[in-house]
This record gives C-alpha cells, sequence and structure tokens, in this order.
C-alpha cells in the first residue's frame, strides 16, 4: 500500500486512451479513502478498468460550492482523497480548483501528479510557436465574447482554446472575422482516441474543412499569434 502524505491529490486521468494513466495515479487511486469525480460514472468506468474498489463521490459544475465545506471538514478529521475529471487534469476548466483553494485555505497539504491533458498534445502538434502560448479554455458563449475576440486579436502569443463539436464551425467562422482568415490554426478533436484528427492551416482552410463534415468528440483549437 502506497504510503500516503498529503490530505488531497489532484489525479489527471487519460483524455481517451486508458494506458495514459501513470501507475503512480494508480497508487493513488488506490490508497485514499475517496475519490471525488466530476461524473462517477465515467470515473465507474476506468476505476472498474484497473480493479480498483474505493468509495466514489460526485463533485461537478452544480454541486461543488454546497459539498466543499464539508470535504474540507473530513479532509481536516485524517481523511484523505483524490480529485479526478472525467479526463485530463482536473482544476483546468472545471470546478476542480475550488476544493483545491479551499484545502489549502484551511493550510492541509494538496499534492498533484503530472498527467494528461488536452492541449498540450494539440499544442505540441499544431506546428506553432509553444514556447509561449496563452490558454484560454472555452469562450464564453454569449455576455463578454466579442469584446474578448477582439483583444485576442492583438495577442501575439500562440492561443489555445477548448470548443464543443457543435460550436467548432461558427467559432472559426468568428475567429476569420477577428484574426484573418490567413491566420495559421490547428485543430485537434478526439485526442489519443481511435479516430483523433488533426487539421492544420489557415483559419480558411480549417473551417473550409470542417464546414465538409459531421463533427464529433473533444476538440482544442490552436490558433497562431498576430504576427
Amino acid at each position: 500500500m502506497t504510503a500516503l502524505t498529503s490530505s488531497l491529490y489532484i489525479v489527471p486521468t487519460p483524455i481517451g486512451n486508458l494506458g495514459d494513466i501513470t501507475l503512480r495515479a494508480l497508487e493513488i487511486l488506490k490508497a485514499v479513502d475517496l475519490i471525488l469525480a466530476e461524473d462517477t460514472r465515467t470515473s465507474g468506468k476506468l476505476l472498474k478498468h484497473y480493479a480498483i474498489s474505493r468509495p466514489l463521490q460526485s463533485f461537478h459544475n452544480f454541486n461543488e460550492h454546497k459539498v466543499v465545506e464539508g470535504l474540507v471538514k473530513r479532509l481536516q478529521q485524517g481523511e484523505t482523497m483524490a480529485l479526478v475529471s472525467d479526463a485530463g487534469t482536473p482544476g483546468i476548466s472545471d470546478p476542480g480548483f475550488l476544493i483545491v483553494r479551499a484545502a489549502l485555505q484551511a493550510e492541509l497539504k494538496v499534492e498533484c501528479l503530472p498527467g494528461a491533458t488536452a492541449f498540450v498534445p494539440a499544442l505540441v502538434k499544431s506546428g506553432l510557436p509553444c514556447d509561449r502560448f496563452v490558454f484560454e479554455g472555452f469562450l464564453p458563449h454569449k455576455k463578454g465574447r466579442q469584446t474578448l475576440l477582439k483583444k485576442l486579436a492583438e495577442e501575439e502569443r500562440t492561443m489555445v482554446f477548448y470548443e464543443s463539436p457543435h460550436r467548432l464551425v461558427k467559432t472559426l467562422e468568428q475567429f476569420k472575422e477577428h484574426f484573418g482568415a490567413d491566420r495559421s490554426a490547428s485543430v485537434s478533436r478526439e485526442l489519443t482516441k481511435l479516430y483523433e484528427e488533426t487539421k492544420n492551416g489557415s483559419l480558411e482552410e480549417v473551417h473550409a474543412w470542417f464546414s465538409a463534415k459531421e463533427v464529433k468528440g473533444e476538440i482544442v483549437i490552436v490558433v497562431g499569434g498576430k504576427p
């Protein structure tokens, strides 16, 4: 059994291929008192695959504020917990940072394991500069979206975005409008999965490519900075 030295562990999980989990992540998940999951059904499949049978509790966008205080009290009483998301590293475009912040404010020891996250492979395989970049995650759907796009049009670093498949084409249209159709871009979907796909080119080219097909899967968009 792994000797635990922290109260709360942030444990990245595979973004697609289950083989991408680390040996240390499996050790931690087998050792903690409780696993906090964004979706217990999704995480349950991962745990079953690796024959891990630890208590599982839901922690997601709709209940996090209500449960954080109670979870921190349990951590203060000596319980150990692991936080996982449906895929990738908790806290990146999900509510995981709330319990991390609360645990640190309570002077509890928090440890984050290195591991999978979708934007890193998408950024690296885009062919765009990786030495300086800005991660924007999901853009606001309505309020503040246009203002942010106008601001980002002046950004000189490579930009990384997350997007849902049904919004992809519309978002690429807006990127063409604000950044220019000839701006370099890359769109990756279904990373590490059977139908993984990356399309590189100008915004005009990637927009045309995805406009002509049905888009499925998780999406990462990488756009070159202002020349």
